[in-house]
């Protein structure tokens, strides 16, 4: 986990609240004191609550599931699209456009508008077009750009969003609330933490404190991130190491089964030859039996012979 101090927070500002007549009553555990008719945060708070959703941010993104970051207020826009885009989630910076998660298939389908004229620029499609019409798509195709450019990989509704100031991006809030989906959010004292699953008290008007909470959470995404692609690795290993051993033990069991069979099948070649060769002696020794009478007829014959001559 990314670490942060008191003196960091100090530093940037975070503890800076909106003007004591303007505080919403519902932030007065987080806050510390008024000093100048203007409300000051307890950092102790605002650090506790940091790092608890930071931890949860680094599970979600640990899990393989997408955090929506949504900041449209001018001071926090580049700073939002710089840091998320260095960890690939979508983020929405322009205008909110309503019914981005409550209606979802119908934002599904202007993002994939935009990959048709991406494709009708390759395949040639443009060339039949007139300059007018061209001038038009790309006027088209710009703007969406603009609005849904950051959420074209977003394929299905994100797990969790992060939000700096909830007071603007109330819309966002409630649709958010609406599809049970946990909400992250810098909190200023003008806001309303009840409808925040994890409130972070801060000053969301400076840009040094909303650089400082964005870069500790997408520090925190990164890690999550890194330990999923870790995790990863290590499972394909040992899938990869057990299908090896499992071919390792196939072969062997393949080839003790054909040692088995050739050494079964030599016994009974062996048994067999052994078999032929008792027949064939066998054969060989009636023989001489066989002719035995016929050899002393012949010797009878022989004897007799030398009397018949006298």
């Amino acid at each position: 986990m990314p670490q942060t101090s008191f003196k960091e927070l100090l530093d940037a500002g975070v503890h800076f609240g909106h003007l004591k007549r303007k505080w919403n009553p519902a932030m007065s555990p987080y806050i510390f004191m008024e000093k100048n008719g203007i409300h000051i945060i307890d950092l102790n708070k605002t650090e506790a609550k940091l790092v608890e959703a930071a931890a949860a941010m680094k599970q979600i993104a640990k899990s393989g599931r997408k955090i929506l970051f949504v900041a449209t207020k001018k001071q926090a826009k580049d700073i939002v699209s710089e840091k998320v885009k260095a960890v690939n989630m979508p983020y929405v910076t322009e205008r909110w456009p309503g019914g981005m998660l409550t209606n979802f298939p119908t934002i599904r389908k202007a993002v994939k508008k935009m990959s048709t004229i991406d494709k009708m620029s390759v395949d040639g499609t443009f060339e039949n077009l007139s300059k007018r019409e061209r001038l038009q798509i790309a006027r088209q195709r710009a703007k969406l750009e603009r609005n849904l450019g950051s959420i074209s990989d977003l394929t299905r509704l994100p797990a969790a969003m992060f939000i700096v100031d909830v007071h603007k991006e109330y819309i966002a809030v409630r649709e958010a609330n609406r599809l049970n989906i946990p909400v992250f959010a810098m909190v200023d004292t003008n806001s309303d933490p009840r409808d925040i699953d994890y409130a972070i008290p801060a000053n969301d008007d400076a840009s040094k404190s909303i650089s400082l909470i964005i870069n500790f959470v997408t520090e925190a995404v990164a890690e999550g991130l890194s330990e999923r692609k870790m995790e990863k690795e290590k499972d394909e290993k040992i899938a990869k190491d057990n299908k090896q051993a499992k071919e390792a033990k196939e072969a062997k069991e393949a080839k003790e089964t054909k040692e088995t069979k050739d050494s079964k099948g030599k016994r009974e070649r062996v048994k067999e030859s052994k078999v032929e060769v008792k027949a064939a002696t066998k054969g060989t020794e009636a023989q001489p039996e066989e002719l035995k009478p016929e050899a002393k007829k012949a010797e009878e014959q022989a004897k007799e012979e030398p009397k018949d001559k006298k």
